[in-house]
């Protein structure tokens, strides 16, 4: 891990009115998401494909705050306005591009692509070590992901909170889609 890259990628993502956290570890990783889900008063958390040690950390750090949290495998017919009611999503990012600010998600499942795009807020997690430094080194891994999943490989590029603009050029946040998003990375 290079940390001129994670400062790179905190300053671009900033930029683009992002939030980034930085921790020590899955267990400080999931207290952080747990902060953000009650500073944020959720009561309906959708959870991402999620490795179990975080997952598992953050349901018990949820436990107590009376926290419902969806998991996957989700029921798809339903599943769009389900997570159209739910608060925020947590989801786990494969890459993080410094020069772009952008954290990089994989899944071959589309309902799970809704898990970040469709709540008010979405916490994105990433290991220090899954981020580079420009968008063409992200070329390899996202061609291999294609080629093992050539049915249904979904790449979703996020840098920051979902924004347009109107008719004055006033720029507004989360009209179709997060209005916050946090960014927590893991040393």
């Amino acid at each position: 891990m290079n940390d001129n890259i994670v400062a790179q990628f905190r300053l671009k993502h900033e930029s683009l009115a992002g939030i980034v956290h930085t921790v020590a570890g899955t267990s400080e990783a999931a207290q952080k998401a747990a902060a953000i889900l009650r500073d944020k008063a959720a009561q309906d958390v959708a959870l991402g494909e999620l490795p179990d040690e975080f997952r598992q950390a953050l349901e018990q750090q949820c436990a107590g705050a009376g926290m419902h949290l969806l998991k996957p495998p989700f029921d798809h017919e339903g599943l769009p306005g389900t997570l159209n009611a739910i608060q925020a999503g947590v989801t786990w990012a494969a890459l993080a591009i410094a020069e772009t600010g952008a954290i990089v998600e994989f899944t071959t499942d589309d309902a799970l692509r809704l898990v970040s795009a469709l709540p008010l807020v979405h916490i994105a997690v990433v290991r220090a070590a899954d981020m580079i430094a420009t968008l063409k080194e992200a070329a390899a891994p996202i061609r291999n992901f294609y080629q093992e999943n050539p049915l249904n490989a979904n790449v979703t590029f996020i840098s920051g909170p979902s924004r347009t603009a109107d008719i004055e050029m006033r720029l507004i946040h989360g009209v179709h889609g997060p209005a916050e998003t946090h960014t927590i990375i893991v040393h």
